[in-house]
């Protein structure tokens, strides 16, 4: 278990009522396949992988509300708060070509054309339309880069490098 690749896919940000609900926030494309009632999820707490089942799971104002197996009671899931939730990496599904993990554009370096450093991914924005990329400048502040195919001209997750065309106005 220990030689695993875990991939973080949400952190759970507070408990939901009294029957030890949790709010989470989820950084995946895959939430209706990652938190499915029976899938299994990896609680990240004192330095181990701690393996829960999904019970019951919905949406609620953006946020995913999840039960795991066995936990009725708030005060079960009250030390969970702030706790990152993996899934491991067998159960990550293939990506057609062009498509990516978070995990895989979240710490890239973002460069202009000509070579020029803007600055890293620091998060990833969903907007409905298209995610944006929140990217981190050495100065100034933090740059917003819509995941467009106008913008966004090559993503190379092996050296970590993403490639956009700044467009006038993209960067002021």
């Amino acid at each position: 278990m220990e030689t695993e690749n875990y991939f973080k896919i949400g952190t759970i940000v507070n408990t939901h009522g009294i029957r030890g609900e949790l709010k989470v926030k989820a950084i995946t494309d895959f939430g209706e396949t990652r938190f499915a009632k029976g899938a299994k999820v990896y609680r990240l707490a004192d330095g181990k992988y701690h393996e829960e089942t999904i019970e019951k799971a919905r949406v609620h104002k953006g946020m995913w509300l999840l039960t795991f197996k066995g936990v009725t009671n708030i005060n079960e899931v009250e030390a969970y708060k702030g706790q990152d939730l993996f899934v491991a990496a067998e159960d990550r599904e293939d990506l057609d070509d062009g498509e990516y993990y978070y995990s895989d554009i979240i710490d890239c370096t973002v460069q202009d054309e000509s070579g020029q450093v803007i600055g890293q991914v620091k998060e990833i924005m969903e907007t409905g339309a298209n995610d944006v990329w929140i990217v981190k400048r050495p100065k100034g502040p933090d740059a917003l880069i819509p995941v467009i195919a106008d913008v966004v001209k090559d993503v190379n997750i092996a050296d970590q490098i993403i490639t956009i065309d700044v467009l006038e106005g993209l960067l002021d």
